[in-house]
């Protein structure tokens, strides 16, 4: 299975700079994966597929201003941190990207805010990450929130007025240098009517990380080594989950990351465990679900691991029939997007 089996054509108007004014006014595609029959809707009629009984799985990771811009010490040259993950038992020290990293040898002290925050390069890690570790006086997410920015994808060329549309309505556990985009789509009020339907909510969290948009640089899709996310599981959303699929009804996921927690903590015969672990699975066709019954999710980039999976779920022909489709009725695609669901 190659890479390239997976590319698409996308003219570049077509990647949302911007997100709507009104979340669930985004389009949506429904994608039958069975027989790849499409139809044409808009997010806010997502109630119309959801039945009572199902489950809907939500990703609660809230998106951190991850990105800082500092100076040497030394030489005042500029240097732009990218905070990915906290190292487990070190509060202080984060594994990081900096930008240029020349300049980041071990032993380097860069300043933030005049020195409201310093952070000293400690160590060199795997894919040229560095750790630093932080120094500052009162807490940390404070200093963040008033000197870091929102780390958006690459794709993404416009200044986000409003960081909070860079988080969905019920991110809650700060952790993330990504959104969970496929969840942007939803607004209280459509969450009340998905309720009121007798749908069930079930969070989980998986912080995103940098590796999400990190190409895929090997033809041979099976050489490709994945990044690690940590996830979550709570006990309540293992139970209801289980006695979902116990009582014949669907488990749909929201988004690659809830799918991706979902998988890495089921066991063979399906059943989900509550618990926590770091996860590099890698979903591609080939895959065996063992949980996920349908998915709801943006448009993904060419031969990018997330198409892959869901080239994994739906079949890469539909797939690729679909995304065809999308491209010639103008949806609008990536992160700030239009979306899609898969059944």
């Amino acid at each position: 299975m190659k890479t390239s089996d997976f590319y698409y054509d996308l003219p570049k108007e077509l990647i949302a700079q911007d997100p709507l004014e009104d979340r669930s006014s985004s389009r949506l595609m429904c994608l039958k994966k069975d027989t790849g029959e499409i139809s044409h809707r808009h997010f806010c009629d997502i109630v119309d597929y959801l039945d009572q009984g199902d489950t809907l799985v939500i990703n609660n990771t809230k998106v951190i201003p991850a990105r800082l811009i500092g100076e040497k010490e030394d030489t005042g040259a500029a240097v732009e941190v990218l905070l990915l993950n906290r190292v487990k038992g070190r509060e202080s020290v984060w594994e990081t990207l900096v930008r240029p990293g020349k300049k980041a040898r071990p032993g380097a002290r860069i300043l933030f805010g005049g020195g409201l925050l310093t952070g000293e390069v400690t160590d060199i890690v795997s894919d040229g990450n560095r750790y630093v570790h932080f120094t500052y006086d009162g807490v940390f997410e404070e200093i963040l929130d008033r000197l870091g920015q929102m780390p958006l994808p690459p794709y993404i060329t416009h200044t986000l007025q409003d960081p909070a549309r860079y988080n969905t309505v019920y991110a809650k556990l700060d952790g993330s240098a990504a959104a969970p985009t496929a969840g942007l789509h939803f607004t209280k009020d459509l969450l009340n009517r998905i309720r009121s339907r007798g749908v069930n909510l079930a969070q989980l969290t998986l912080h995103v990380g940098l590796g999400t948009f990190r190409p895929v640089k090997v033809e041979d899709v099976t050489q490709h080594h994945m990044h690690t996310e940590h996830c979550i599981v709570p006990e309540e959303t293992a139970r209801l989950i289980n006695e979902t699929h116990a009582s014949g009804h669907r488990v749909i996921a929201v988004g690659t990351t809830s799918c991706r927690t979902l998988e890495s903590m089921a066991l063979e015969d399906g059943t989900v465990r509550s618990g926590e672990m770091d996860t590099d699975i890698f979903i591609y066709p080939g895959y065996r679900f063992r949980v996920m019954d349908a998915l709801i999710t943006n448009f993904h980039l060419p031969e990018s691991t997330l198409i892959m999976l869901v080239a994994a779920f739906a079949g890469k022909e539909h797939v690729l029939r679909a995304y065809e489709e999308a491209v010639k009725e103008r949806y609008r695609f990536f992160s700030f997007g239009d979306a899609m669901l898969i059944e």
